[in-house]
């Protein structure tokens, strides 16, 4: 092993006698480590597809590709550093830089990758989490892992952290102006994420603005809502924090709203009409009695005696709240012709006593002749 080290430890130095020996025993070496790698992957992926535990599948999945990467690149970098050395004048200093940001850069690569999976894997086996508070939380992990492993590989390359940050809060300044609707749609994206007004899959629409639709995706700049004729509709995330927005999906009960129209010759038979529409609403499996419930003669119409109909369905599902709105509308029709009544439909009379006066007596002078 001390052996081993020495060896290791001589190829950074770059120059050597037996570089071209090095460089085959680098070749065989990670040749080695990527067979033994291949195996052990396999038998930890084995394992974990036992394993009641999920969150090891992620890890599995994340580190492989990574692992594989460093196996090749990191003994490339030190041969070519050897070659460097040897076979030309210039110095592979620079290439030790270039393998600590290979490290830096294999970290925050397998960051991603285990945020990914394990945002794949909390919606896969727990559909009950909330897949908008799972995104965000996602998004907002990679920009932390982002931004330190940005500044640790800025560190790496000699660069003054401080003298950065005192640029940056001179230099934002600017940036913020340049970038202002930019910057507004990000953080009306976060109060999204925060206040959560909506959720993917959510049906919402807006009174003020031409929006109406379901969610699709929720992200820092936009939020995609799809239309119910199909169509994608990108929203600026801005937009959000000036409108009203309804959120049709979070309703409790739907609402059946009707006007019954009966005859003026009905009139008789107006109470009876009332009292079985509300006891067969009353008694309606679909109909929800916990709400508000009015069925009572409303006002007398220009043709019709009018019965306002108001009530709410179990319900909320369009579907479903259409069928049972034409159940109860077929039932009230039933009622109405069950009390020999009928709709009203807009009529017309004309009053003229003296035409009629004249036209009578014309009939009877041509009968009496």
């Amino acid at each position: 092993m001390e052996k081993f080290m020495h060896w290791w430890a001589s190829l950074e130095k770059g120059a050597s006698v037996d570089w071209m020996y090095n460089i085959g025993l680098l070749l065989l070496l990670s040749s080695v480590l990527w067979g033994g790698w291949i195996l052990l992957s396999r038998r930890l992926s084995t394992v974990a597809e036992k394993s009641q535990f999920i969150w090891d599948d992620a890890l599995i999945s994340a580190i492989r590709a990574p692992i594989t990467l460093c196996i090749w690149v990191w003994p490339g970098l030190l041969s070519l550093g050897i070659l460097v050395d040897n076979l030309t004048t210039y110095s592979s200093s620079s290439l030790s830089t270039i393998r600590h940001l290979l490290i830096i850069w294999t970290i925050v690569w397998t960051l991603f990758r285990l945020i990914a999976n394990m945002e794949h894997t909390i919606l896969e086996n727990r559909p009950q989490r909330d897949a908008t508070t799972v995104n965000a939380i996602s998004k907002i992990l990679r920009l932390i892992v982002m931004v330190f492993g940005g500044l640790i590989a800025m560190q790496n390359l000699g660069l003054s952290l401080s003298g950065l940050l005192t640029f940056g809060g001179v230099g934002g300044l600017v940036v913020g102006m340049a970038a202002k609707d930019l910057l507004a749609n990000f953080f009306g994206g976060m109060m999204l994420y925060f206040d959560r007004p909506f959720k993917v899959g959510d049906w919402i629409r807006s009174p003020d603005r031409q929006i109406e639709g379901t969610v699709e995706k929720i992200g820092f700049r936009m939020t995609i809502i799809r239309t119910f004729d199909k169509r994608p509709l990108y929203v600026p995330n801005s937009v959000f924090s000036s409108v009203v927005v309804e959120n049709a999906s979070r309703m409790l009960n739907r609402r059946i709203k009707q006007s019954v129209g009966l005859r003026y010759c009905d009139a008789a038979v107006v109470g009876d009409v009332v009292r079985d529409i509300k006891t067969m609403l009353q008694n309606h499996p679909d109909i929800d009695t916990r709400q508000t419930l009015i069925v009572s003669f409303d006002t007398y119409g220009a043709s019709s005696l009018n019965i306002l109909v108001y009530t709410f369905t179990k319900t909320v599902e369009w579907i479903k709240y259409k069928d049972v709105q034409q159940d109860v509308m077929l039932k009230i029709v039933e009622i109405v012709h069950s009390h020999g009544a009928d709709f009203a439909f807009p009529t017309t009379t004309l009053d003229m006593p003296a035409v009629a006066s004249t036209a009578l007596a014309s009939i009877e002078r041509v009968q009496q002749a």
